[in-house]
């Protein structure tokens, strides 16, 4: 998807060095990826605590 967008230079430069890519693309997408990881992350830690994880291995070997 192209967009247009009005971003520092020194920056995007700096998310090029710093994320090992090649183009510029290549930073900022990693960029958003880790971003969004981050933030899907955040939303899983909520449940902590939350969901009962008492499960007998046995048992749901001999179900099949």
């Amino acid at each position: 998807m192209r967009t247009t967008l009005d971003l520092p230079a020194s920056l995007v430069d700096e998310a090029v060095k710093l994320s090992h890519q090649k183009t510029k693309t290549g930073a900022i997408v990693a960029a958003l990826e880790a971003y969004v990881r981050s933030h899907r992350l955040l939303r899983l830690k909520q449940f902590k605590g939350s969901v009962d994880l008492n499960i007998d291995l046995d048992v749901l070997r001999d179900r099949a």
